[in-house]
């Protein structure tokens, strides 16, 4: 059995502030090439966990590990986790004014692979897969968000997963806020990738299914109170959608 991507394992972590427990021992697998999809009502830890994953600083974790590609992720620094191959993808994007989308994704490709990217090559990759969001190339010239509705923004964040080839990208709630049109655009953009890049996996957090009626994840988790409390095939996601997470809450309460 060949070794899985990331592994989460016994994973506890608080509010650095205030020590608010949020994870409460989350135990998850993602192989390489794999779909996941963590559904779960709001205060449930989703974001957290991603979040956790990428290093944010607001967050301590108190117990448990955490290896991606077998190393120990909880001892890399943010820009290191980067550089190994995470991804995330904002609930809510920030706004970098005066920051071209352009330089911004220029810089980062170049801080990650520690080589200077030909201009060239970078101009014609970054048409291409403008091209493939359906973003008019005028937006490169663009302030990182500045200004964007929140579909443009959400259609930036899947343009920076394009640009920099992660191993692992996490979207968290990506189809926040997006009408049925820009959903279906920033799906497509996820599913072209992945079909270019087969050994990329994903995590894609979200409330509802109706992401999911556009990327099929193999796995499904249900996250209550901290824990993933649950895990299935796409099914579980309609069965969610159906029946709510009652009794999946009760299914925490008795852990």
């Amino acid at each position: 059995m060949s070794q899985p991507l990331l592994k989460i394992e016994n994973l506890h972590a608080v509010v650095a502030e205030d020590g608010r427990v949020i994870l409460k021992g989350v135990d998850l697998e993602i192989g390489v090439g794999e779909v996941h999809a963590i559904m779960g009502p709001n205060g449930s830890g989703k974001s957290t966990l991603s979040k956790v994953l990428s290093g944010h600083p607001a967050y301590e974790v108190t117990e448990g590990s955490v290896t991606f590609k077998g190393e120990d992720l909880l001892e890399l620094e943010v820009d290191a986790r980067a550089r190994a191959g995470i991804f995330l993808a904002f609930q809510y994007p920030v706004d970098i004014p005066g920051v071209s989308i352009a330089n911004f994704l220029r810089t980062a490709i170049q801080s990650n692979t520690g080589e200077e990217v030909d201009i060239f090559d970078f101009q014609e990759d970054l048409v291409e897969r403008m091209g493939l969001l359906e973003m008019s190339s005028e937006f490169a010239t663009r302030s990182v968000n500045h200004g964007f509705s929140g579909g443009e923004k959400k259609r930036n964040e899947i343009l920076q997963l394009a640009m920099l080839k992660p191993s692992l990208a996490v979207l968290d709630e990506t189809d926040s806020g997006l009408d049925i049109d820009a959903l279906q655009v920033v799906s497509a953009g996820v599913n072209a990738l992945h079909q270019e890049r087969p050994d990329t996996s994903f995590l894609l957090i979200t409330h509802y299914q109706r992401i999911l009626n556009y990327i099929k994840p193999q796995f499904v988790h249900v996250m209550v109170n901290g824990r993933i409390v649950r895990s299935g095939g796409i099914e579980l996601a309609a069965a969610l959608e159906a029946g709510g997470y009652e009794e999946f809450r009760e299914t925490a309460a008795g852990v």
